[in-house]
Parts: structure tokens; sequence; C-alpha cells
């Protein structure tokens, strides 16, 4: 099974096809919060999000803790899922950052991630947490729509990622492709919540609607802005980001109708690598993302959704308890993700 996949995914389709169950962790096997009072050293930080997202909150740690030298590798989530992969024989990474639970979930599975509940553990959302402690989320994303103001009018507006299949759309929307770890997690996503045929259906939809596909979703948003593409589907803190580039955007939070789906959501995650060479450093990096500093730090420079409550969010952010969201069982999608590249390479999705 695994070589009828492009490279990318290889990673998911071994971690999910190849886990082994293993003993859960004793309570004395997760380490604790303490952390030293002067942290020091190299923290290798492998992050599955791009740079300009991540550097902020890594700028604000190096600051509070000069003694600490961070060097940062990103790349996509699977790339760097596979380099730890590689490596685990031999670790080079303290932290690993994701863009979603599924990768995290993975690679707990096959030991890369060692257990740790941060300081506030308990006063993080459940839904995000592993249950041996091994990865703890960090900020939670929405699924949304983004439209060029100048192209379109508001009453012709699209409601629901299902009218994006509409015909009057063709040649005119954006989206990150299939190797993309966010329209992965959507496709997931959405197999749980209507089923792999009617998902399939979608995707043809939206492939018989001639939409223009990118790597990522920086070029999604820098297109619909530029009025390149009327509609965009976006996390939406890219929304936002436009927004405050300038650009005369607008953002649909769609299937909030009665009888809809509801949003559809994930969250960036983060875990502490096995074997990490400065793990008590790591430890006290961990610590700064969930606190509220740290959690400031993405509301306020990503326009994203923190996962400790009371954080204030940035301004015109739609509060997420406003929201109808998706109710999904994320843990049953990790389980069932290698259904997603099947459906990914039967309707030949790009």
């Amino acid at each position: 099974m695994l070589n009828k996949f492009m490279p990318i995914f290889m990673v998911f389709i071994f971690i999910l096809s190849a886990c082994t169950t293993t003993e859960p962790l004793s309570e004395s096997a997760v380490f604790s919060s303490d952390e030293p009072v002067n942290p020091t050293g190299k923290l290798v930080v492998y992050s599955g999000r791009s740079e300009p997202l991540i550097q902020p909150v890594i700028a604000a740690f190096q600051a509070k803790y000069p003694q600490v030298e961070v060097l940062l590798k990103s790349g996509s989530n699977s790339q760097m899922a596979n380099t730890l992969l590689e490596e685990k024989a031999n670790p080079q990474a303290d932290v690993f950052i994701t863009t979603e639970v599924f990768t995290a979930h993975a690679l707990s599975q096959e030991g890369i991630f060692q257990p740790f509940e941060p300081e506030g553990y308990q006063n993080l959302p459940d839904t995000y947490k592993a249950d041996d402690a091994s990865w703890i989320g960090l900020t939670q994303r929405m699924r949304v729509i983004m439209y060029n103001k100048d192209t379109v009018s508001p009453k012709e507006l699209p409601t629901s990622i299902f009218d994006l299949t509409d015909p009057k759309w063709k040649g005119q929307i954006a989206a990150a492709g299939s190797t993309n770890a966010s329209m992965q997690a959507q496709i997931a996503s959405m197999i749980q919540l209507i089923g792999e045929e009617k998902t399939g259906q979608w995707l043809q939809g939206l492939l018989d609607n001639k939409v223009t596909f990118f790597g990522g979703h920086s070029d999604v948003r820098k297109a619909v802005g530029a009025g390149e593409f009327k509609l965009g589907l976006v996390n939406h803190y890219y929304y936002y980001l436009q927004l405050a580039e300038g650009s005369n955007v607008g953002i649909i939070y769609p299937d909030q109708n009665p009888g809809e789906i509801g949003i559809i959501s994930n969250a960036t995650t983060v875990g502490i690598i096995s074997g990490s060479k400065n793990p008590t450093t790591a430890k006290t990096f961990v610590n700064f993302l969930v606190s509220s500093e740290g959690q400031k730090i993405f509301a306020e420079s990503n326009y994203e959704y923190p996962l400790l409550q009371g954080i204030t969010l940035q301004k015109n952010l739609e509060p997420k308890d406003d929201l109808i969201q998706a109710n999904i069982d994320l843990i049953q999608i990790v389980n069932q993700f290698d259904e997603t590249f099947d459906l990914i390479e039967l309707v030949n999705f790009p």
C-alpha cells in the first residue's frame, strides 16, 4: 500500500498503518513542569508552520531567556514528520510544532514524543490533549472562505463550503492542494461528517469547477487579495493577515445555518522529542507557548484562537463561542486517516 502514494504522504501512511500497540505510560513517566531558573544552551525547534507565523513567539521567548539559542527548522508537516522518524535513533530536534492534530497523534504512536504536562495543563481543553500527555494543542483555527470585495457582491456570497462547487464560481476559486496538512485535515473531517462518498463528490466538484490549487495558504490569500481569484478556502487567520496588508477582502464563516455541518476547525500542537538533547529548556519553551504570554502572542500576531481561556482576541476576530462548530472526533479521524489518502488518490485530487 505504501508505494501507491506520493512521498509527501508517506509519513502518514507509514505511521498510521505501521502503528503498534504500546503499553500506556505510568503517571510517574510523565515529565513534570519544573524548569531551570535560567535555561541555557541550544534549542532545536522543528515546525510544520511557516517561519513568519512562529517567529514572533520564538523572538519573545529568546528575549525572556537570552541564554537560549533557538534554531528553527521549518517545512511541511510531512517533511518534518519524516525527518523525525528518520532521526528517531539519534534525535536532532528538541520540540516539534505542527499545523494540525493528526500528525502529532500519529507521531506519538511511534514514540517520537516524551510525555510532559506543562504549567497550566489543566486549564487547556481536553479535546486538544494527548491521552498520555505526549502532545498538547496551542491554538485553534477555523476553515473559512475569504473573498475579494472588489469582485464579489454581498448578494452573491456563498454561505457553505458546498457552494464552492457551484458552476458560477468556475475558475474563480483558489485553495491549498492535497499536500497541505490543513486541507488533508479538512477532507478527513468531512469524511467523518458526511461520509466518504459525499466527500468524494465534493472534491470532484472542486476539480470540475477548475479550482486552482496552491502549495500553501499564503499564496491563496495573496492571490485573492490581488483580485486574481474571487474566493479562497483558507484557515481564518490568513484572511486577517491579508486584510492587515490593506487588501479589500471579506470573510465568510461557512455552514452556520440550521441543518448545516458547522464550521470545520483544527489546532496547532506541540510536543517534546523523546531523546531531546536539551529537555529542560524544551520544557521551558513549551511552558512559555501555553502561558498567557505565549498565547497572547499567537492571538495578537497571527489572529489565532488561543486555547487558553481568558486571552483577548484580535479586534474584529469572530468569537468562536458565537460560531456553530462541526461536531467531530479528532482521535477517531486520526485512526481512519488512511481513508483520506485513499480518497485523495481515487479522485486524483492535486
